[in-house]
């Protein structure tokens, strides 16, 4: 599928205004229907109930653009199967998601549908050998694959706890892999990524401090689906296996620091990993000053920050790479440790 660059920013500008106009939208249809993130948890930030319903709209906006963009660029069995596998998994988790918008399910509920999700997506992505199969055995790569998409899912999940903290980084994220993949000739990676990009800038024309709306569980699930399943079909260009598994890691740097800081410090106070709490990264940073505004762009430079690390990778001579992938590797631990040594609450 050969797309020339006006058609990439076409297709960049469309999804943008799309979903630019349908948030709006799916805000009101949220609030007839009240389906609300209201502030009744202690870990909640905000004072006001907010509408959710955003990751809809995203939704919506990028499973319309790219398979209309399909049917105009000449629709084949081959790109509609393509641009579906990658789609449907997607659309299949946003759905687990908007049930727990809708029934604010418990937490094990929630695991097991996800988890679900994730072995079909992950199995449709080996068996159709759309990824590589690293250790040659399909039932192990089935298992990480999966443990890989249900991960990112989560800490995207995890990371919407801030105005505009996962869109903006989500967009961040899609950028750096559309780059990635038009270096490498990829160009429905590419042209699928430019459309997230574009989808969840779109959104945060409405998400961002104070936001009025939030993407929910069915956006998180939703964009962390697609992420994960883009970041592992992406065939980055380094000379080393090493490099190639610590590139989708750098482009998602910052969700999974996020999730890990709020983890390993739940377990320390003995509490469950997946109960609720001001642990995040950006509320670490509201404690230590900063203003909501500025800790979503400290987020959004931080994983920009990683994506550079990643480009650097991939246009880098075999020593070059091994260096830029343990440099970076120290850089995450010392926030780690940085951010896990702030105040928990």
């Amino acid at each position: 599928m050969q797309i020339s660059n006006i058609q990439y920013f076409t297709l960049f500008v469309i999804t943008y205004s799309l979903v630019g106009l349908l948030t709006p939208v799916m805000r009101k249809v949220a609030i007839s229907k009240q389906i609300l993130d209201t502030p009744t948890s202690v870990h909640k930030s905000h004072t006001q109930a907010v509408p959710y319903l955003g990751g809809v709209a995203i939704l919506i906006g990028v499973v319309l653009v790219l398979y209309t963009a399909l049917i105009f660029n000449g629709l084949t069995r081959d790109n509609f199967w393509l641009a579906t596998s990658v789609l449907a998994p997607a659309v299949a988790m946003g759905l687990v998601g908007l049930w727990d918008d809708i029934k604010n399910l418990p937490p094990l509920p929630r695991l097991i549908g996800q988890s679900i999700a994730g072995l079909v997506v992950a199995a449709l992505l080996i068996i159709s050998k759309n990824v590589a199969n690293p250790t040659g055995s399909t039932y192990i790569d089935v298992i990480i694959t999966a443990i890989w998409v249900v991960g990112i899912c989560n800490s995207i999940n995890f990371f919407d706890n801030l105005d505009g903290g996962a869109a903006g980084t989500g967009a961040i994220s899609a950028i750096f892999l559309t780059y990635l993949a038009l270096s490498n000739g990829q160009s429905f990676i590419a042209a699928l990524s430019v459309v997230v990009a574009g989808g969840t800038l779109g959104f945060l024309i409405w998400n961002r401090a104070p936001a009025r709306i939030y993407m929910g569980d069915a956006g998180a699930l939703f964009l962390g689906a697609l992420l994960a399943t883009l970041t592992i079909r992406l065939n980055p260009d380094t000379q080393t296996l090493f490099a190639s598994f610590a590139t989708p890691i750098l482009l998602l740097a910052i969700p999974i620091l996020d999730t890990c800081v709020a983890v390993f410090s739940r377990i320390r106070r003995g509490i469950s990993p997946f109960q609720g709490g001001k642990d995040h990264l950006s509320h670490r940073l509201i404690r230590l000053g900063f203003s909501r505004k500025i800790a979503a762009i400290s987020l959004w430079m931080l994983s920009a920050f990683f994506g550079l690390f990643a480009v650097l990778i991939s246009s880098s001579s075999e020593q070059f790479e091994i260096n830029f992938v343990v440099l970076s590797s120290l850089i995450w631990f010392l926030l780690f440790i940085g951010f896990f040594r702030t105040a928990d609450q």
